[in-house]
């Protein structure tokens, strides 16, 4: 169990924007339904916030359909060392602008 600060699930309605179906229930819960496999995300342009939300904010863009760009990725790069390089040696196709 963590505490979770009033800002931290902000970053959901862009996730949502991309197709995912997640209830924002209050400020520090979040319901996550799930991948509906017949309908992929949408590619993106979104801003990462801080490491948790940059990281949840990659992951989606890896998985959309298109391609995405996630903007302030120094707060990745804060909590995830190399994480482009490491992510493209499983197959990932990220590229740093």
């Amino acid at each position: 169990h963590q505490k979770m600060f009033e800002s931290r699930l902000f970053f959901v309605d862009k996730l949502i924007d991309m197709g995912a179906q997640i209830i924002l229930c209050d400020p520090h819960r979040a319901v996550i339904i799930g991948h509906d496999h017949k309908m992929s995300l949408r590619a993106g342009r979104m801003t990462s916030p801080d490491i948790r939300a940059g990281i949840a904010m990659l992951l989606a863009a890896m998985s959309a359909s298109g391609t995405s760009v996630i903007d302030n990725i120094e707060q990745i790069d804060r909590g995830y060392e190399n994480i482009e390089s490491r992510l493209n040696a499983l197959g990932a196709r990220i590229r740093r602008q």
